[in-house]
Order: C-alpha cells, then sequence, then structure tokens
C-alpha cells in the first residue's frame, strides 16, 4: 500500500491512496498544473478523486481532474457549493458505503464550517487492511475497529491557543473547525489500535504546531511510528 503526500497545508491539500490494484486521488487542493507536477504523470492514471469539502485549499484543481478524465466523488453539499456538475461528479452520502475498484469507502460525517463535510475509511480488498482518513474537522464522532493506518489533522496546540497570543475570532475558528493534536491523542485512545501500523499527521499550522513535539508525544502514546506530512513538499510512503 502507497500512501503519497503531494501538499499539506492551508495552502493547498492533496494525497494518492493506491493499495497497488486501485489508485485514488484525496482532495485536489492545488491549481491543476501544480497538481499535475507534483503527481509526476497524467491525472487520467487515477481510478477516482475523493473530496472532503469546498474550500479551496481542498478543491482548487477539482474541474481540471475531471476534464482529465477522473471521476470526482463528494456530498451534494460539496457539489453545490462548488457549482459543479455533470457525468463526473458522483454525489455521495454519509453513512452510505460505496466502491471504488479494490476499494470499499465509507464516508462519514465531519465538523467544520462548510456545506456538508466528510471523511473517509477505506478498505481494500487487496490488502485487507482500513485507512482512515480525516481532515478539517473539529472531531471525530465516531469510533473504528481495525485500523491499520490513520491519516489525520493535527492542526494546533490546545496549550499553545489558549495561552499564546492568539487573535480572538481565528481561535474560536481554530476551535470550533480544526483538530487540535490533543483531539487526535483522544481519538486515539477511544479507537481500536490493536493493528495499527502508522499514523500520518496532515495540516500542520506553521505557527501553533510543533511538529517534533507532536510526533513524539503520539508515538509514546500508539507506539507505532508517526509521520509528518510537509506542508508544501511531497511525502513519500510506499510499500506499507
Amino acid at each position: 500500500m502507497d500512501f503519497i503526500s503531494y501538499a499539506s497545508s492551508s495552502e493547498g491539500n492533496a494525497y494518492s491512496l493506491s493499495d497497488g490494484k486501485t489508485r485514488l486521488l484525496i482532495e485536489a487542493g492545488l491549481p491543476v498544473r501544480e497538481l499535475k507536477r507534483r503527481v509526476g504523470f497524467g491525472l487520467s492514471l487515477f481510478d477516482g478523486c475523493l473530496l472532503t469539502h469546498e474550500h479551496g485549499d481542498h478543491s482548487k484543481g477539482v474541474e481540471g481532474v475531471m476534464d482529465a478524465g477522473v471521476d470526482c466523488y463528494m456530498t451534494g453539499g460539496t457539489a453545490g457549493a462548488l457549482g459543479v456538475s455533470g457525468h463526473r461528479v458522483e454525489v455521495i452520502r454519509a453513512g452510505v458505503q460505496f466502491d471504488i475498484g479494490s476499494w470499499v469507502v465509507f464516508p462519514f460525517t465531519a465538523v467544520h464550517d462548510a456545506a456538508e463535510p466528510v471523511g473517509f475509511l477505506f478498505y481494500s480488498r487487496v490488502e485487507k487492511k482500513r485507512f482512515l482518513f480525516a481532515t478539517d474537522t473539529q472531531y471525530l464522532k465516531y469510533y473504528f475497529k481495525g485500523l491499520a493506518y490513520i491519516a489525520i489533522e493535527a492542526n494546533y496546540s490546545e496549550v499553545d491557543v489558549e495561552e499564546g497570543d492568539v487573535d480572538v475570532e481565528v481561535k474560536k475558528r481554530l476551535l470550533r473547525n480544526h483538530m487540535s493534536v490533543e483531539a487526535v491523542g483522544r481519538m486515539l485512545q477511544a479507537n481500536d489500535l490493536d493493528v495499527l501500523e502508522a499514523v500520518f499527521l496532515l495540516h500542520l499550522s506553521d505557527e501553533r504546531a510543533d511538529e517534533l513535539l507532536f510526533k513524539t508525544e503520539l508515538e509514546k502514546q500508539t507506539g507505532v511510528p508517526v509521520y509528518i506530512c510537509e506542508k508544501k513538499g511531497k511525502t513519500e510512503l510506499r510499500g506499507l
């Protein structure tokens, strides 16, 4: 199984997930030319693209992805907010699973200031493993069993936001719409981690995230490797 981050920040987010048979693009938050450059091959080689929500840092390249002949999966709220339609738009609903090639995908509701945001639980029929993807959410409403890999937002530290010199409106938006490293820790404690192999931290803030501290603390908690996805560069994790 391969997981690649092409960008992971408020300026743009794009990731790929492959089990050797079906390759998925998760988020299309880069201009399509830049997305093509970072991917390094034709976008048409992706078997599908999934969007969590409509904000530009997750969706700005979606029309270019559709123009490349790739079906894009998103909720009706996200499609409506983006104003996209046509045969390349596959409308999905939280709580209703669907298939893309060898992947079974279960979308679940996220907590964010967007029209109809979701996260995704992936199950590979090839690898027989579950991969959780969650970003831009205040917390996770659900518990998950048998997770082998978790890719999750750790945008900030609650301690730094409460004690630091943070604008009141910025603080409100962070607390309501993004996941802190402490929330990630609570999520990990609440879920079944018996077969967990690795954690990938996404969407870290430039100002409010201590990468080394986040990595060290979560590795102590889980006993598995924790990887930081680069904000503006490519992070490749192959052969998982």
